[in-house]
């Protein structure tokens, strides 16, 4: 599924042809320098994250008016062309792969902070602001934006409502759609549209929790306004050594059942701290099988009384080494090696592909050490960064997408990782999205009937499913043959997952 297959002279000059009808088209309500379709300008857009999986769309289309983005919809709509919002493009599911006879719709021109409210602790910013400008500009007024994924430097906020983003302190503060009031954008008829509003809360149905996490199916975003949160007056991280996975994992568990509700809650495995130790030199355990990084951010006297509370919890827990944060340099050096993990993996490998799944916290360890196991079954390499607070695995898969077989190998690992985590009682997804990567593990959680009310919420937004098709929710027809396949001794194996 990585590279689209080589087509033949019919669908060339179909192609062509539709590609010729769309520049028409939006060339009467786009500038030229905001309309690209010609196969060197094209190409950079043709994945997201997840680079495996290509295709590069007809036409890029890069408004730079909300009255811009709304032509072009209205102008697609009419054709019938089906429409990929797109942001940074650092998803790492697929979400934003561009569909072969559609268009892609940038919002990167739509990168300003409209405004900050230090009185109702709110900002109001389009959709292409990076999530990290907003703490950046938020930071004179003693404030931030909680929501910190890895890829904060450079992934947008409109990307981060598609997939309800979260990162390493949303235990503590949570994830996108606990810190997000308002959503403006416009349906894929080039209707607008607003989720929420400033208040704490609007009548009727709560669609805006319906559409953070959608994956650009319902709308596309054009203006975001969130919350902001004052900034703590200290934060100390502690580095928790574990001389065996499972007391690390039986660990994350012990802090929550205390009643501690850390500001972040991480966990790395041995072959992955040794990755970004060489990296980054963040100062971690290498001699440690796991490592755990717990932090408690509040007053001066909060902190000081959280970290004795967790100290000895992770010693009563099997810590064999225990190291807190002297200083915020400290503390930032500590974070910065799990906020490099991602880079740290790429320099391990040609290619890396990031799982995604979400367990109870209960059951950390025996994922760990199910994917050990596979390691042996696939052949291939992987490292391990958890959300550990909240149960969200970040596995790496380390391969080479030139192998076929290797990647073949890979996606399969995947696939093993994520139903493993169903039948644990967890889920195939946990921030990522389910994008294109996946589609086949959503026929495994979720029954016919589920898929198809999911389906009725997207239709109720997309009559026509011309707004990022094909991503999501799995068809009934491939959801049919992925059960053959498992039934047929196909590939994985679990006694606890549903037969079809």
């Amino acid at each position: 599924m990585n590279a689209p297959a080589t087509p033949t002279q019919a669908e060339s000059l179909q192609r062509a042809e539709r590609q010729a009808q769309i520049v028409r088209a939006l060339s009467a309500v786009l500038p030229a320098h905001a309309l690209l379709w010609q196969a060197e300008d094209t190409t950079p857009y043709e994945c997201d994250g997840l680079t495996a999986y290509r295709q590069r769309p007809l036409v890029v289309a890069l408004p730079e008016t909300e009255a811009q983005v709304q032509a072009v919809l209205k102008a697609c709509h009419a054709l019938g062309v089906p429409v990929v919002a797109r942001g940074a493009g650092t998803g790492l599911s697929g979400g934003a792969m561009p569909h072969a006879m559609g268009v892609t719709l940038s919002l990167a021109k739509f990168n300003q902070i409209l405004k900050i409210d230090p009185v109702s602790r709110t900002a109001v910013v389009q959709a292409g602001v990076r999530n990290l400008a907003i703490s950046e500009a938020a930071a004179p007024y003693g404030m931030y934006y909680a929501p910190d994924p890895s890829s904060q430097i450079a992934c947008t906020i409109g990307g981060n409502v598609a997939e309800n983003s979260g990162g390493v302190h949303c235990l503590k503060y949570g994830l996108t759609v606990h810190n997000v009031l308002k959503v403006r954008g416009y349906t894929v008829a080039g209707e607008p549209i607003e989720f929420g509003s400033e208040a704490l809360d609007v009548p009727g149905y709560d669609l805006l929790s319906v559409f953070i996490g959608s994956e650009g199916m319902l709308a596309v975003t054009v203006e975001v306004t969130v919350k902001l949160v004052p900034k703590p007056q200290l934060a100390r991280c502690i580095m928790a050594s574990f001389d065996d996975v499972r007391k690390a994992g039986d660990a994350v568990a012990a802090v929550i059942a205390a009643g501690i509700i850390p500001a972040g809650l991480e966990m790395m495995d041995q072959p992955m701290t040794a990755a970004v130790e060489d990296f980054v030199h963040a100062g971690y355990d290498l001699n440690a099988a796991a490592i755990l990084l717990c932090e408690s951010d509040g007053t001066p006297e909060e902190v000081e009384e959280e970290i004795g509370r967790m100290s000895e919890v992770l010693r009563k827990a099997g810590a064999t080494a225990i190291a807190v944060s002297k200083n915020e340099a400290e503390r930032l050096r500590y974070w910065s090696g799990r906020k490099n993990a991602f880079p740290a993996s790429g320099r391990m490998a040609p290619d890396y592909m990031c799982m995604d799944s979400t367990i109870p916290r209960k059951r950390l360890a025996d994922i760990l050490l199910a994917i050990q196991e596979m390691e042996g079954k696939y052949g291939l390499k992987c490292l391990n960064v958890f959300h550990a607070g909240d149960g969200n695995l970040h596995p790496l898969i380390l391969f080479d997408a030139n192998d076929k077989d290797q990647l073949h190998r890979c996606e399969l690992f995947g696939a093993d990782i994520l139903e493993t985590s169903v039948a644990m009682g967890g889920t195939v997804t946990g921030e990522h999205g389910v994008g294109v990567e996946k589609l086949n593990s959503m026929c495994v959680q979720f029954s016919a009937e589920e898929n198809a009310q999911m389906l009725g919420v997207k239709r109720a937004f997309d009559p026509q499913g011309t707004l990022n098709p094909g991503k999501v929710i799995p068809t009934h027809n491939r959801c049919a043959e992925y059960g053959k396949m498992l039934v047929r001794g196909g590939k994985i194996s679990h006694p606890d997952l549903p037969r079809f």
